[in-house]
C-alpha cells in the first residue's frame, strides 16, 4: 500500500537525489509529514554504513528524532520498516541551485509523459 502513495506522491513533488543538513524530507508512514534534516552523523558502532540522522518533525506539536539508516533509506532510494511500520523518506526540491524547477520537473516526469494539471511551471 505505502508503494501506491509514494508513486502517487512522485507525480506531486519534486524530489531531490541526495538529503543534506537543512533539506525539508517528506516522510510517509502510518500518516505523511515533514521534517527539518538538521543532522546526518556516521554511526561507526556498526559495522555497515550506517548513519544518524537528526530530525525535527514538523507537527504540532513539533518533534525532535534520531533515526539510525542507511544511505537509500533516508534518500528514498528503498523503504524499510522501524517498529514493523513501513516508511519512506526523501528530500523535496524547492528551486534554485542551477537547474531549473522546470527542468527539474521535466527529467523526472520524462520524455512523453503528461505533467497533468497538478503540476505548473511558474516562469
Amino acid at each position: 500500500m505505502i508503494e501506491k502513495i509514494v508513486n502517487d506522491l512522485k507525480n506531486i513533488f519534486v524530489f531531490k537525489e541526495t538529503t543534506q543538513v537543512g533539506d525539508i524530507v517528506l516522510i510517509v508512514a502510518e500518516r505523511i509529514m515533514y521534517a527539518l534534516v538538521t543532522g546526518v552523523e556516521r554511526d561507526y558502532g556498526k559495522k555497515e554504513e550506517w548513519w544518524q540522522v537528526s530530525l525535527q518533525l514538523l507537527t504540532i506539536p513539533p518533534q525532535k528524532v534520531a533515526w539510525t539508516l542507511r544511505t537509500p533509506q533516508f534518500t528514498g532510494q528503498e523503504l524499510f520498516t522501524m517498529g514493523g511500520e513501513e516508511r519512506f523518506i526523501k528530500a523535496i526540491y524547492f528551486g534554485g541551485g542551477g537547474e531549473s524547477a522546470q527542468e527539474k520537473i521535466g527529467a523526472q516526469i520524462g520524455p512523453g509523459k503528461k505533467k497533468g494539471p497538478h503540476l505548473k511551471v511558474i516562469k
